[in-house]
């Protein structure tokens, strides 16, 4: 007799695997779910810094430790220091080798004053990212705070190894501690490499040591025209005016040599720049109603002079161009520049004018105003004196001031020659 068996029997085993997988499908989709509606809750509450908000997605994901770092967040927003503070405890129960929860942890406990806890968090932070530039900069700030300067500034100069935009800040804090002193400044921050001295060499000079900022840019080795350039502005604003020239004329050495007052580029020979940053020709720019070029048309020295035309409203106040020159205190001096004018029209004509930068700006004297008939080339000469604090002043054309305003001008001028002679 032939057995047959029910094929159904057969398929009814062959579901269980179908059906387990199928729950463990709709448990992941369902886990996923709470996890992507806690997550995307917990963005808004750190947006909004609303801790019901907050809660909520950490009620869907109690074991997310993402979720209570939110959470601290907000809390912290909300200046419940203590309760962050357990929270996110709480956190790194779930993900222990998180260094920046570590790091927030020391931080958050720094801020609650308590030292020891701070400590034990930040040296958790450094052991898990040991060579991260952040976890190690808060460490050595930490330690600063507490007066342990040796250590703090080991972890200090390590971060700014790390990332070198902490070291301005990391030079700011050795010179603070130092208390302005020079040398202590350096043995904390070690100041040993091209950038650091080029940091450092800014910092002298803005403290008012010009003869030190040299020194140590001179250290620095191949310097960039733009770490150049900001030396020389820091200089000038402390009025460390002779070494700003020295930087400014690509001097290497910290000596001074014998100081030479003279006009650069009195001829406008070289190019003209509108971004002058030290001892070259300032020129002017922001009005349409006054262009200045150099000509080659039109000299009465060497293969160049300036033009400026004018087309209409200027400022009398503003120079066209003006230049900055080294001069000795108490001595008698002479301007000498060479002008030709072309159917000036205006109230107020042009001069040249010498001001006094020590102290508030001084006019030590001006030129006859440029004739306003038009003229071949004529030679104008004007002398002057120094006061016994003068180091540098500005030479500068621009205008009489007018009668009345506005006060246009039109027409042009040429300029060349210019010199500076002291008279004995």
């Amino acid at each position: 007799m032939q057995n047959y068996s029910d094929p159904r029997s057969k398929r009814v085993p062959q579901l269980f695997p179908l059906l387990a997988l199928a729950l463990v499908c709709v448990l992941v989709f369902w886990f996923a779910a709470k996890t992507g509606v806690s997550r995307l809750l917990g963005k808004y509450a750190s947006i909004t810094a609303d801790l019901g908000v907050a809660d909520r997605a950490a009620s869907l994901s109690p074991s997310d430790p993402e979720i209570h770092r939110i959470r601290a967040t907000v809390l912290y927003k909300l200046k419940g220091l203590p309760q962050a503070a357990a929270e996110l405890e709480l956190a790194l129960s779930l993900r222990p080798r998180d260094d920046y929860l570590w790091l927030q942890l020391g931080m958050l406990r720094d801020e609650l004053d308590d030292v020891s806890g701070a400590l034990i968090a930040f040296n958790e932070s450094v052991r898990l990212a040991p060579y991260y530039a952040l976890p190690r900069w808060q460490r050595g700030n930490f330690l600063l705070r507490q007066g342990r300067f040796n250590k703090a500034f080991a972890d200090l100069r390590r971060a700014a190894a790390s990332n070198p935009e902490y070291i301005p800040t990391l030079i700011d804090l050795a010179w603070g501690i130092s208390k302005g002193d020079q040398h202590i400044a350096e043995a904390y921050a070690e100041i040993t490499t091209s950038q650091m001295r080029i940091e450092f060499a800014d910092l002298l000079a803005r403290q008012g040591k010009g003869k030190e900022a040299v020194e140590q840019f001179a250290l620095a080795g191949a310097v960039s025209d733009k770490e150049r350039h900001e030396l020389v502005r820091h200089l000038i604003s402390a009025t460390a005016f002779k070494e700003a020239f020295q930087i400014w004329n690509k001097n290497k050495t910290a000596a001074s040599g014998a100081e030479v007052t003279a006009i650069y580029d009195g001829g406008f020979e070289g190019s003209l720049s509108f971004d002058e940053f030290g001892f070259g020709w300032r020129v002017f720019r922001g009005s349409q109603s006054v262009k200045l070029a150099a000509d080659s048309s039109m000299t009465q020295s060497g293969s160049k002079s300036l033009l400026v035309e004018f087309l209409g409203e200027s400022n009398p106040d503003t120079p066209l161009l003006s230049q900055m020159i080294l001069v000795k205190p108490s001595t008698r001096y002479r301007l000498n520049f060479a002008a030709r004018t072309q159917e000036i029209v205006t109230g107020g004509l042009p001069l040249a004018i010498i001001s006094d930068l020590a102290g508030p700006r001084k006019r030590l004297a001006e030129s006859p105003a440029l004739p306003q008939k038009s003229t071949d080339w004529q030679v104008v000469s004007f002398e002057f004196q120094t006061a016994p604090e003068t180091e540098v002043i500005t030479l500068s054309i621009q205008r009489k001031n007018c009668t009345t305003s506005p006060c246009p001008i039109f027409g042009s001028i040429w300029l060349d020659s210019f010199s500076i002679e002291e008279l004995h």
